[in-house]
């Protein structure tokens, strides 16, 4: 995604800032990197271009800022492949950072594994104090207690509604999920959505 981004930026003619050193690199990122074959409805991209844009870093709420991402995001759209819309552009300060604290996600299932087997299993994943999975990293395999992570889960008419919770020790995964639920990907109905992200205020 930052590499569609990158070079969108580049056809659209926006300077984005580079890191010093000996091998800059645009100063582009993604505060909550999706996970491969999730869908996204709610992503956030943070750039960094020159002035000569109409950054006002004083005043990022004034109208000099509202022209500038309105100019922004027109530029850019043009640019962007099927599939990925950019929803909107603001400004903000440079000392301004985005912390994800809560995230949601649909899990599409097929309409014969919603039933009360389901049911009865969501409600003892949220009735339980812990839930343990393990996890694989890169030199070990770590047992971790993901419950504190689990905010909610709840069914629909199509399939799982999961709010996750996000904190500087980490998050539940989705297929750490799918595994608690004893699901698995030959059951979903579509792929995994995430649906929201909600952000610290700082």
């Amino acid at each position: 995604m930052l590499k569609v981004f990158q070079r969108a930026c580049i056809r659209a003619g926006l300077r984005v800032q580079h890191s010093q050193g000996f091998n800059p690199r645009p100063k582009l990122s993604l505060p909550l990197p999706r996970t491969v074959g999730i869908e996204t409805d709610d992503d956030l991209l943070c750039l960094r271009v020159h002035c000569d844009e109409g950054l006002v870093a004083h005043d990022p709420n004034g109208p000099r800022a509202a022209d500038c991402a309105a100019r922004i995001k027109a530029r850019l759209s043009e640019q962007l492949p099927g599939g990925c819309e950019l929803i909107s552009v603001s400004l903000a300060t440079p000392d301004r950072s985005f912390q994800p604290s809560l995230a949601t996600y649909t899990l599409p299932l097929q309409q014969k594994y919603l039933n009360d087997r389901l049911t009865a299993r969501i409600e003892r994943l949220l009735a339980s104090d812990s839930l343990f999975v393990n996890r694989d990293t890169r030199h070990r395999v770590k047992n971790i207690d993901v419950r504190p992570f689990l905010e909610s889960v709840e069914l629909d008419d199509k399939g799982i509604v999961v709010e996750c919770i996000i904190t500087s020790a980490g998050s539940i995964r989705v297929d750490e999920i799918l595994n608690l639920l004893e699901l698995d990907a030959e059951k979903l109905a579509g792929p995994v959505r995430r649906t929201n992200i909600k952000w610290k205020n700082n």
